[in-house]
Formats: C-alpha cells, structure tokens, sequence
C-alpha cells in the first residue's frame, strides 16, 4: 500500500500543511528585499497598453451557477484592491499581497474553485480568473513574470467562447502559489480592473508608449489518444511586434501543452488515435 503524504492524511492535517506554507510565504517575504507595489491612484496613465473583457458567467460543464454568481461577487471585492495601482520601476505585483486572505467575513462567498485536478468550491472561489486576466495584460508588456503557476496539464472543462489561446491561465492559492510580475523597464504601468454585469474588466496603461508591441497565438493545436486518455495538444507562441512597421521580429514558444482532458468529448472534437 502506497504511503500517504501527512497533507493526505485527513481535512485536519491537510489544512495544517496549507497553514504551514502560508506561513512560509510569509516568512520569505518578511525577510526579501522584494519592493512589492502598494500605492494606487484613481488617476488613469495617459497610454493605454493592453485591455480585455473576461466573461464571468461561464458555462463549466455541469458546474452549479450559483457559484458563478458567488464569483461575480467575489471578484468585485477583489478588484478593489487593485484597481489604480502603479507598479513603478523595480516594484514587484503580488496579487496576494493586495487582496490578502479571501474570507466570510470581509464578505465573499463560496465559489468555484479547483483541488486536486477536480473542481471543487470555497469561499473566495473565482480569484484564479482575476489573475488569468492579469496574467494575460502582462504578456502584452515588457514586465517581467517572476512566478506563474498552471493548473497542473489539466483541461478541465470545454471551451465555452474562448478568446484566448488555452494554457495561458493561472492558478493561486492564498498565498504559497501566487502570481507575481517585476517591472525591469525604466516605464511606470498601471493595473484598472472593474467589474460590470457580465465581463471581468481590465487595462494595463503606462506613463510611455512600449518600445514593442506583442501577439499571443497557438499552433499545431489538436487531441489525441494515448493508453485510452485523451490528452489536448498544441504550442503558444509570444510575437514581438515592431509597431513602426507591424512586422514581427521575434517569436518565443512560451507554453507546450499536452493537458489530460477532464471531460467527455463533444462528438465535434477530432481525436488523433
């Protein structure tokens, strides 16, 4: 019989080993020298960089909309502890350092949420489609990511109008897995996010006009079949954009996905045997 990890063990003793590298976390950044961007402003940077809409209710499989809604919520109060925030030259964006721990009591309720490679719900469910839209202003700017975490080859639910390419999500948990970017440039930018009655709102905006533009796109995208798991496949390129002359000057492969496919299949989909 295999030996199970002291987090298997129960709820209890897997609780304790959460705790215990929260306060990990919180130790390392006691002691880093880490200058983590605090300060916000309601005035917008004159450059707008990056802007996107993320849907917030999605239609996940057989995934309760209930707690979509819980996320609309959550994701409101989230959001109001970034909006305007200037990441200044050398600053690093910790999305945990500035939403801190989601909880009843500051009023955010239970939502979607992934554990274990299934879905599964808890209070604050919904943070990781807040740092996907981060994550995806950020790959259009020449600032730095310091810490992304996926969901592990995963693809757990099918596509329901997806405008970006898949596996360039992000996974957090409060606060051991984060997502965090440093600003190298010698450029100020700044993060304003909202929430409507559909869409996850979001601009990146900049004190300067960016030296490069950039495109995200995905190739040789497809299924296929191995030992009677079906796995989804494909690369995600990063284009860097000269924006005199629109023509790309370079490409970097930044995410090759062979994600194990959590659901069944729509008759639609190809499967490469």
């Amino acid at each position: 019989m295999e030996r199970k990890l002291f987090c298997e063990i129960s709820p209890f003793t897997y609780r304790l080993s959460m705790e215990k590298e929260i306060m990990k976390r919180h130790l390392k950044d006691c002691f880093s020298k880490t200058r983590f961007a605090k300060k916000r402003t309601e005035t917008s940077l004159p450059v707008v960089v990056y802007r996107h809409n993320s849907l917030i209710r999605r239609r996940l499989g057989n995934v309760d909309m209930q707690l979509q809604e819980n996320k609309a919520t959550n994701l409101a109060l989230a959001v109001t502890h970034i909006d305007g925030l200037l990441i200044r030259p050398g600053e690093t964006f910790s999305a945990w350092k500035l939403i801190g721990r989601t909880s009843a009591r500051k009023g955010y309720k239970e939502g979607l949420t992934i554990a274990k490679g299934q879905p599964s719900h808890g209070i604050g469910g919904g943070m990781c489609q807040l740092s996907n839209l981060i994550h995806w202003l950020i790959l259009h700017s020449e600032l730095t990511i310091t810490e992304h975490h996926h969901h592990d080859g995963l693809d757990l639910f099918p596509d329901f109008g997806r405008q970006i390419p898949f596996g360039t999500g992000t996974s957090i948990s409060y606060n051991y897995i984060d997502y965090r970017f440093r600003n190298d440039t010698t450029n100020t930018y700044q993060l304003r996010l909202w929430v409507d009655d559909e869409y996850l709102c979001g601009e990146l905006r900049a004190t300067e006009q960016q030296s490069h533009t950039f495109h995200i796109h995905a190739e040789n995208e497809y299924f296929s079949r191995e030992d009677g798991v079906v796995y989804r496949n494909g690369q995600v390129y990063r284009d860097v954009i000269d924006p005199i002359t629109g023509q790309r000057v370079a490409s970097h492969l930044i995410r090759t996905n062979h994600a194990k496919v959590m659901y069944k299949c729509p008759p639609s989909v190809i499967i490469q045997e």
